[in-house]
């Protein structure tokens, strides 16, 4: 086992020992007992699948920033010590597998509630979208996380602006210059969202690498 890969365990160990796992899975079953209090009828299940990737971004993000969080400031700087460069990437790693357990729960509420059997491409894209979902909700955590920001109340204040900028800039119609959660809503509900799907992972990328690419620098100087 690799020293990264070890690190990552014990990271989601620690996470989810400490019980922070529990506030943003709460907040999970909260908004699926909102979204799925009804059945989804015959044919909206791209649209369902889209508003359920969309919203999801901040708990996701929140969840990512917990985790990032949760390990004391002196045990990451051993890590980062024996690790160096590769010890921001085991954060990462641990996070993003949180935030695919919750989009895996997420995806499982979404089918138990489909009025019909769910088709090849219904499974397909729901795994596209909350994937892109998660990718989002790890670069916004990220960047939030103590590590970046140590002011706890400035954290918070800066994920929920982040998330709410997000969907302004994606309401306006700019995919480029945000990730485009509310593109990902209008396009479904409209039935178009798969007929350019490459094009909306680039766009829905985009700002997740500059930000892993911002997160990785910003920690060369914030340890």
């Amino acid at each position: 086992m690799t020293p990264v890969i070890a690190l990552t365990r014990f990271r989601v160990a620690g996470y989810v020992a400490s019980h922070r796992a529990l506030q943003p899975l709460l907040a999970l079953l909260a908004l699926l007992a909102i979204l799925y209090a009804g059945a989804v009828p015959a044919g909206q299940e791209i649209a369902a699948t889209a508003d359920s990737a969309a919203m999801l971004v901040p708990v996701l993000a929140w969840a990512a920033r917990g985790l990032l969080d949760t390990e004391p400031d002196e045990q990451r700087a051993v890590a980062l010590s024996a690790l160096g460069g590769r010890e921001p990437v085991s954060g990462l790693l641990a996070a993003f597998t949180s935030l695919l357990v919750l989009s895996a729960i997420a995806e499982a509420a979404l089918l138990a509630r489909l009025a019909g059997s769910p088709t090849l491409g219904v499974l397909l894209t729901g795994v596209w979208l909350h994937l892109l979902s998660a990718a989002a909700g790890l670069v916004l955590g990220a960047l939030t996380s103590r590590p970046i920001l140590r002011s706890p109340a400035v954290s918070t204040m800066a994920l929920i602006f982040g998330y709410l900028w997000m969907l302004a800039l994606s309401f306006a119609g700019a995919r480029w210059f945000t990730v485009p959660v509310m593109a990902w809503m209008r396009d479904a509900h409209h039935g178009v969202l798969l007929e350019q799907p490459l094009l909306l992972t680039a766009q829905s990328l985009l700002w997740p690498a500059i930000g892993l690419a911002a997160y990785t620098w910003l920690r060369r100087t914030r340890p």
